[in-house]
């Protein structure tokens, strides 16, 4: 089987809505000093206005999987992109604090619902051998989104344009949102969604653009795939023999929080200030930061299978800790700050080649086949409900002392190394169903 130009298409559109997840969720890092200002917000409100995006983000992930399977991963995604474009738009003409607020709840629901429904989409569309590639371009995208945030947040900066600059800074988002949802309309559903909805022939025509060598056996594979997860469909996730699953997902879900990643690139610009660097001087090491973060994710994908799961973990809980201790330590004796940004450059590639791209493997493979996606959104609900923790509580730990919260993201580390060493198992080159035997579910 080869590439063709629809099966490209329908990846490129489906990690599309990763890129804009990344870009949504750190353009807010260029704001927050204006909005402090323009609002008056105390550091309560600051982190509400963080936050309320990911709340939105948890509600939009945990539904998102039943509307999906409802009305098709293809046109959810096209009432995900409408939310983004609205989001960006409301945002970027915020009358009020509670409209901006408003506007940001909406556009959680958006990265939340696409969260979900982009790997899944991508997953059903591509052929087994390229899965796992594919469907790791969307979390590329999302590095790239990323990146392209602090780069859009430092290009408009140049601009000055004064009291009207967190404006565009958060509505220049509806443009590549209104890409988005336009190239949803030239792309396919997927042959799993459409076999669900017994529309056989579709699918088997889906398959074809696809460039399936033999469609009919592709197809009759997806069938019975389905057949076996309806009779699964009624297995309990929260029973005794799953203890062990439960606990690795929830806890690696969660330490991918306690680590402060996403407390960090969210008050990026928050964080240079404190430590007295100029505005236009944040926001260039945010891109170099951005950057950091998009190499390492790349160099991540590479290793994973050869070293490990655990291994990278381990890793990445030494480095990410020291990292977090040294800027806990710029911000102690308040000297040193040309190291700070050194420090989170080398804290974001430890992250990014351990944690973040260990989580979403991770917790798909400790599940058997019976619970794996309800032990999938248990995962990925613990990660986004803690992190809507950590937004919001940042700028009150950071009131009194810019160094307590890496402290605690650092000691977070400690704790994190321990569990891993002694409670993980391995899964590098470990089969599902030996797995399974090694967690003691039978």
């Amino acid at each position: 089987m080869k590439m063709n130009r629809y099966l490209f298409k329908g990846t490129a559109v489906g990690a599309l809505g990763g890129l804009l997840f990344g870009f949504d969720t750190a353009v807010i890092a260029g704001t927050t000093h204006q909005l402090t200002r323009v609002y008056a917000l105390v550091p309560w409100q600051l982190g509400l206005t963080v936050a309320i995006a990911l709340i939105g983000t948890v509600i939009g992930a945990m539904s998102a999987g039943a509307i999906g399977q409802k009305f098709g991963g293809r046109d959810t995604l096209r009432a995900m992109a409408v939310l983004y474009v609205v989001s960006a738009l409301g945002s970027g003409l915020a009358w009020s604090w509670h409209a901006l607020l408003a506007a940001r709840l909406v556009g959680g629901l958006g990265i939340g619902g696409s969260s979900v429904l982009g790997p899944v989409y991508i997953a059903e569309l591509a052929p087994a051998r390229w899965r796992g590639r594919m469907v790791g371009m969307f979390q590329v995208n999302i590095v790239i989104g990323i990146l392209f945030a602090y780069f859009s947040n430092f290009a408009i900066a140049q601009f000055h344009l004064g009291a009207t600059e967190w404006r565009w800074q958060l509505g220049i988002a509806s443009l590549p949102a209104e890409l988005f949802l336009i190239m949803l309309f030239g792309i396919p559903r997927s042959s799993r969604w459409l076999v669900t909805q017994d529309r056989i022939d579709e699918a088997r025509q889906v398959l074809e653009l696809m460039g399936s060598p033999n469609s009919w056996a592709e197809l009759k594979e997806i069938v019975d795939s389905i057949h076996t997860e309806r009779a699964h469909r009624s297995e309990p996730l929260f029973s005794w023999k799953y203890r062990k699953p439960i606990f690795l997902a929830t806890t690696i879900g969660m330490f991918n929080q306690l680590s402060g990643i996403n407390a960090i690139l969210y008050y990026l610009n928050d964080i240079f200030a404190a430590a007295g660097f100029g505005r236009v001087s944040g926001d260039l090491q945010a891109v170099a930061i951005g950057a950091t973060n998009l190499v390492a994710t790349l160099l991540a994908i590479t290793v994973i299978d050869k070293l490990g799961r655990k291994r990278l973990l381990l890793f990445g809980s030494v480095g990410t800790a020291v990292c977090l201790a040294g800027v806990a330590y710029v911000f102690f004796v308040n000297s040193h700050q040309a190291l700070l940004v050194w420090l989170l450059m080398a804290y974001i590639a430890f992250f990014a080649v351990s944690q973040g791209a260990v989580i979403w493997v991770y917790i798909n493979e400790v599940f058997p086949t019976k619970v794996r996606s309800k032990g999938q959104s248990l995962g990925s609900s613990s990660h986004w409900i803690m992190n809507a923790v950590i937004a919001y509580s940042f700028p009150l730990l950071a009131k009194s002392s810019g160094a307590y919260p890496f402290v605690f993201f650092a000691s977070m580390m400690v704790l994190q190394f321990v569990v891993v060493l002694f409670a993980y198992p391995e899964t590098k080159w470990v089969s599902l169903e030996q797995l399974q035997l090694q967690l003691g579910i039978e």
